[in-house]
């Protein structure tokens, strides 16, 4: 616990007050039991942040009936006896301030991996995970935390995630129940956002990993140009280690030079001269195969799941898990068993005819190494259905790259929706399909997701057809004005799609 005078000379002693008049909490000498931006999550003694576009005063009068003892904001809302504001000039910079005082963080007592790219946070996240939980296994230690877009596990809550990257008061949480339970690792995602924002400000990544990088989140609410979002996720290497980083990424060359703020430069890819040099890369009985040869070792590895673009997600987590000396024999097995749920999930109808991919795939990186993937792992799928949509309201470059780039590889395209937003998904819809068509390819716009794949699946004859469903891989809801509604996740639509498909012949 802290009192509400140890969080003002805090904010103060960081130059985060926007006022000096300290009357309010100076001296000030009740303690606080628990912060939140979260009115619902108030509790007597809570200390309340007032944060984002959406905030409402109502929010903190709600707090304040609940019991909140003083409020963090930028603009002073109440005065009201006993319910001291501080006053900040920058709202999430106090918060993960606070965060890392309030559940006294500090490194060394929990080994923290950063994992950052345009592509392949989840996968490389779930890899390293699965080698920290073989190694712990093998010495009798506990299972090991995870942070992603989609799963949190923090030793005492496993849970669906929200954000790629946790707000500040919950990643600090996240932390504290780790530390709290024993746990020795915890990969995390750290998005381009929370490195923008300052969510991850505190922290120190004893590994960091840089995969890749290209134009996304281009958007008024997002990254104004690539060069916002690039010098974003670069930042990570100022709080970083040991950086691990992919020789194989475009503008690999600048992102040595960020990397060089690290206190170690681990790299890897395929260019012979990477620390972890990939090579020798191979497909025997549907499983992808490949070789990392380095100063330790020159094993091969093995790969459960499906897409060979991943191979360059599992070097990266076998650099980081060398970087903590990890066994090769637990880099192997965890590598063979691991399946992430919504990344390549693969269903095959019983004629042989479909073989249904549900897949993240949403941005311009991720289009191109699907379809390089599909077209080297199923050649005897010669005919190509891709259902996929884009988001409202963020990233509007994706409309363009990908109505294109599905155009280019699909034989038909379905064009539905996928987090619409505040947007007309009609709008969104026309926008993507203008350049679906321009690139010469069929295109249906059904709005509905459900139908959209159920057609997409209906309409395949006697040619062997690939159904690719992307976008939104196992998430169970879609975001429409202002709202979020549940729904099944793809895989669930598909396999439904497969059984009618069956049932009439």
């Amino acid at each position: 616990m802290r009192t509400l005078n140890e969080m003002g000379e805090t904010l103060r002693a960081r130059g985060l007050l926007a006022s000096e008049d300290r009357n309010q909490w100076l001296m000030n000498k009740k303690e606080v039991y628990w912060i939140t931006y979260d009115s619902k999550r108030v509790v007597p003694g809570t200390l309340f942040f007032c944060k984002g576009k959406a905030f409402k005063p109502e929010y903190l009068k709600e707090a304040i009936h609940k019991g909140c003892v003083g409020y963090v904001s930028e603009k002073e809302y109440v005065r009201e006896e006993g319910i001291p504001c501080l006053l900040v000039n920058d709202i999430r910079s106090a918060m993960a301030v606070l965060a890392a005082l309030f559940f006294d963080y500090a490194p060394d007592r929990l080994l923290l991996t950063g994992i950052t790219g345009t592509k392949g946070k989840t996968t490389t996240a779930w890899y390293l995970k699965a080698m920290f939980d073989e190694w712990e296994k093998e010495k009798g230690g506990k299972e090991t935390g995870l942070l992603s877009s989609v799963t949190n596990y923090d030793g005492m809550r496993r849970e669906r995630s929200s954000l790629t990257t946790p707000e500040a008061l919950v990643l600090h949480e996240h932390l504290f129940n780790a530390r709290t339970a024993g746990l020795s690792h915890m990969a995390l995602e750290v998005s381009s956002q929370a490195l923008k924002y300052g969510r991850v400000k505190e922290l120190v990544f004893d590994v960091g990993i840089f995969l890749n990088i290209s134009e996304d989140h281009i958007s008024p609410g997002e990254h104004k140009d690539f060069e916002d979002y690039f010098t974003s996720k670069l930042s990570i290497f100022r709080q970083t280690r040991t950086a691990c980083v992919n020789l194989d990424a475009e503008h690999s060359g600048k992102i040595l030079k960020a990397a060089r703020k690290a206190g170690r430069i681990v790299t890897f890819g395929t260019r012979p001269e990477a620390d972890f040099f990939c090579c020798n890369v191979s497909r025997e009985q549907g499983r992808i195969s490949f070789q990392v040869i380095c100063k330790e070792f020159c094993e091969r590895f093995e790969l459960g799941m499906k897409g060979s673009f991943n191979i360059e997600n599992a070097v990266a987590a076998i650099a980081a898990a060398s970087v903590y000396h990890l066994p090769v024999d637990c880099m192997k097995r965890a590598l063979l068993k691991t399946q992430v749920p919504g990344r390549m999930e693969t269903v095959m109808s019983r004629d042989g005819k479909i073989c249904g991919i549900v897949d993240f795939a949403h941005n311009r990186l991720s289009f191109e190494r699907l379809y390089e993937a599909v077209f080297y792992e199923y050649p005897q799928f010669r005919k190509i259905i891709t259902v996929f949509g884009c988001p409202g309201g963020k990233a509007l470059n994706r409309r363009k790259e990908l109505g294109l780039l599905a155009g280019l590889c699909s034989d038909k395209v379905y064009v539905t929706s996928d987090d619409p937003g505040m947007e007309s998904q009609e709008k969104i819809a026309e926008e993507i399909s203008y350049y679906v068509k321009l690139a010469g390819c069929p295109c249906q716009k059904l709005p509905d997701r459900k139908n959209a794949i159920m057609k997409a699946v209906a309409e395949v004859q006697d040619e062997k057809t690939l159904v690719l469903i992307l976008g939104k891989g196992c998430e169970n809801h879609q975001k429409i004005r202002g709202t979020v509604k549940k729904c099944p996740r793809d895989i669930e639509y598909l396999r439904e799609a497969l059984r009618c498909r069956e049932n009439k012949k």
